[in-house]
């Protein structure tokens, strides 16, 4: 049997959230879906150990943290999570507030820079340091 990989996707827009699930279903991986940080939080909170990687929209609608510090909140429970960050604004960002081996992805991305991004992240954790 073919183990799952679980993927968090936050993203307050319900169109990308809508888009950025079925690309990653559709590519094979189980997505559990937060359209906010409470929610997000939670999850990982709840779930990390089966959570393979993280995508995050930077900028989120609803008040509570933002997702770079979702992200690190992810690397502090587990510190080698792949983080996928999405913005349409906050590109410029990353590099003062990513987390170190993440990838930003500027809106609108196609599905396959999508699906490529979290791949190359999770055969680099695979890959070891």
């Amino acid at each position: 049997m073919k183990k799952t990989i679980l993927i968090l996707l936050i993203e307050d827009e319900e169109l990308i959230l809508d888009f950025a699930r079925s690309a990653l279903e559709d590519a094979g991986y189980e997505v559990v879906p937060a359209a906010e940080a409470a929610t997000a939080l939670a999850l990982l909170d709840a779930r990390i150990e089966q959570i393979a990687a993280v995508i995050t929209d930077i900028r989120l609608s609803a008040p509570g943290p933002d997702g770079w510090e979702i992200a690190r909140r992810a690397r502090e429970l587990k510190p080698a999570i792949p983080v996928v960050y999405t913005s349409g604004d906050s590109a410029a960002d990353w590099t003062a507030h990513g987390v170190p081996k993440s990838v930003m992805l500027q809106k609108p991305y196609a599905p396959a820079q999508l699906i490529t991004a979290v791949s190359q992240l999770l055969n680099q954790a695979d890959s070891g340091p």
